[in-house]
């Protein structure tokens, strides 16, 4: 895909997508983490029932230590991985609590040796709470910038490298909600709904269906 039809996508996004908002309901810096840590995997509506349940009783690290990990897995049993996850989230809070005194470090390598963070909940994280330009790559974006041919790549890794390179400054930080928004709506897994969808002239899906 070419720089000028890419500029006329964004364009578009911004001016279809207003008011871009995470979708996980969240009141502190920990529990936007931990939401973000359940949500690979899983659907943020799924995460919300999860976590409005968890944190009637979890508000920092400590309080993840003392629900312990048996406990903690039986509350978020709903969610993809809750196995793995809830280690995770254990080993996490012992790092935070032991080492940064419960706050969440704001820096991304730190950020990355938090067991279950990987680059898209870091990048994520710190978008939303420095308001800075951090591309997170999930499955939506993922799906969206290889589909449409906005940018081609094998990983998200590979994506996310690329979409710094060619998206503008001033729309990289709010990138992962216009593509996320898009590929749940519009651009979606198994019927993407080419007909209706606002940048059908522009987007290069060869396989595209319009009515």
């Amino acid at each position: 895909m070419n720089k000028n039809k890419r500029l006329i996508i964004l364009k578009k996004f911004e001016q279809y997508y207003l008011n871009p908002t995470i979708k996980l309901k969240y009141k502190t810096y920990f529990e936007l983490l931990i939401s973000i840590i359940l949500s690979a995997k899983s659907s943020d509506a799924q995460v919300n029932k999860v976590t409005k349940k968890l944190f009637l009783y979890v508000h920092k690290p400590s309080d993840i230590l003392d629900l312990g990990y048996d406990q903690l897995k039986v509350i978020i049993q709903s969610v993809g991985l809750f196995n793995k996850k809830a280690l995770a989230i254990i080993k996490t809070c012992r790092i935070l609590k032991n080492i940064y005194n419960e706050d969440i470090p704001m820096n991304k390598d730190k950020l990355l040796l938090l067991p279950g963070v990987g680059r898209k909940t870091a990048n994520l994280f710190l978008n939303i709470v420095l308001k800075k330009n951090f591309i997170a790559v999930d499955t939506h974006v993922f799906r969206v910038s290889n589909r449409t041919n906005f940018v081609n790549g094998i990983s998200s890794y590979h994506v996310e490298n690329k979409l710094y390179q060619c998206v503008p400054i001033k729309f990289q930080s709010r990138l992962h909600s216009w593509f996320g928004s898009h590929g749940r709506y519009f651009c979606r897994s198994l019927s993407p709904k080419c007909s209706i969808c606002i940048i059908k002239i522009w987007c290069e899906y060869p396989y595209k269906i319009i009515k």
